[in-house]
């Protein structure tokens, strides 16, 4: 398949260079060499022995094909890496090599090994898309536009209070990634450090310090949670830069134009359409999340793996684990510098509150007419007058006061007032203001 022309592009590129085979062999190499030095300085090894096996494999070269080859007939990438491992080392050594060990032990590691610098980046990221999002919410905590429902005009917020969501959408999901934990794996063949007694707990603790892992309660061959925990916890990420990207792209539609994604040559152009400007940005975190989605799907449903090892549900979670995490890197740095540069039109969003030459206050007019036409009356009346200023694109104010059940009834002026939506945003504004307070909390 030609990945770097169909599923990378997607994808944090320098994340895809930190997380290739080499990457993956450094990691198993470091949890292998971990585990000597942690069994030699229990007693468990002679002295020297682990500094023995360091020097020897860190200057070696292993083959990467041929442990590709290997997974084939031995279904992990440990098993092969292992014997390759065992073969670099000098015979009075060879011995001492994953001992007490399993396979699984290596991967699960490796992968939490792999996956902790991500992390950090995912945090960094989210971090720059919450300053980016800070600036637009104070800048915009009093800008006027349309919210809608069911994807039509409904009622006035500010853009303000739109961003302030695809804020707090975001860092929920940052402070929901931080709290995770990426535990070592070493229970040995099943889970139980057979042939080891007590030595196989304290091991465990040992390592997850040496590798600067989280130590589980027990081994967690069959307990899925770490997995299932790190899958959900990235796909939310993907959902709240989704959010971001399908408002934004709604919003940039030719006939709404309230904001567009940050302009850059070449940047959304089309094949054949030079007028264009596609919000590409919005397209790449659109499909990166819907990726996440699907391997999502595929770590939830290998959660409840049998008795002590996993047949198949194991093998399943590794793509779909690593692939989610460089995707949602991949969308947060779009995602980035689509809220630094984004281009907001305030007038535009004006123009589209008049758009039904107000009618889109056809709610604050009717609680402005209950008290005296009654509620039913009210709403017949500002909705017959928001009609009629759409059909007859009049303003929604002068349909109003030449009304005849409303001639006489209040006051112009409290008419007029009604009908502006800037008098009308609700709490948008303290809404902007505590959302502020929270983002800047942590």
């Amino acid at each position: 398949m030609p990945a770097t022309f169909i599923k990378t592009p997607f994808m944090s590129q320098h994340a895809l260079d930190a997380c290739d085979e080499n990457a993956m062999l450094n990691a198993m190499l470091a949890f292998e060499l971990a585990l000597a030095e942690v069994q030699e300085a229990s007693g468990a090894l002679p002295s020297g022995a682990s500094q023995n096996m360091r020097r020897q494999l860190e200057n070696a070269t292993f083959n990467v094909a041929d442990i590709a080859a290997g997974i084939a007939s031995g279904g992990n990438v440990a098993i092969p890496f292992v014997k390759q491992g065992r073969a670099l080392l000098a015979d009075g050594l060879k011995r001492y090599w994953h001992q007490g060990a399993t396979s699984q032990d290596v991967v699960d590691s490796a992968l939490m090994l792999l996956l902790k610098p991500r992390l950090a980046s995912l945090d960094r990221w989210l971090q720059r898309c919450r300053s980016a999002a800070l600036v637009l919410m104070e800048s915009h905590a009093q800008t006027p536009m349309v919210g809608r429902t069911l994807m039509q005009q409904a009622l006035p917020i500010t853009f303000g209070v739109k961003v302030s969501h695809w804020a707090i959408g975001l860092e929920q999901s940052r402070r929901r990634l931080r709290a995770l934990e990426l535990p070592v794996q070493f229970g040995g063949a099943v889970g139980v450090h057979s042939g080891w007694d007590n030595l196989g707990l304290e091991w465990m603790d040992a390592l997850a310090e040496r590798l600067g892992l989280s130590a589980p309660v027990l081994p967690w061959h069959t307990d899925r949670y770490p997995i299932h925990a790190l899958g959900t916890a990235l796909d939310a990420v993907a959902g709240a830069a989704e959010k971001i990207a399908l408002d934004v792209s709604l919003l940039t539609q030719t006939e709404v134009g309230e904001v567009a994604e940050p302009s850059a040559p070449g940047m959304g152009e089309s094949s054949s359409m030079p007028h264009k400007r596609n919000p590409v940005r919005s397209a790449m975190i659109r499909s990166a999340a819907r990726q996440v989605h699907g391997h999502t799907s595929v770590l939830i449903n290998a959660a409840a793996q049998p008795l002590e090892r996993g047949l198949g549900e194991w093998h399943a979670e590794w793509a779909p684990l690593m692939e989610s995490v460089l995707l949602v890197e991949g969308a947060l740095e779009q995602i980035a510098v689509l809220l630094e540069g984004l281009e907001v039109y305030p007038a535009n969003m004006w123009r589209n509150l008049a758009a039904t030459g107000g009618g889109i206050m056809a709610e604050p007019v009717a609680r402005l007419l209950a008290p005296t036409l009654g509620t039913d009356k009210a709403k017949a009346v500002s909705a017959e007058a928001a009609e009629t200023a759409r059909l007859e694109a009049r303003a929604y104010s002068e349909v109003l006061i030449n009304h005849p059940n409303v001639q006489g009834v209040v006051e112009v002026g409290a008419l007029r007032d009604a009908c502006n939506p800037a008098l009308y945003l609700g709490s948008s504004e303290k809404q902007v203001q505590r959302a502020r307070a929270w983002l800047i909390s942590e």
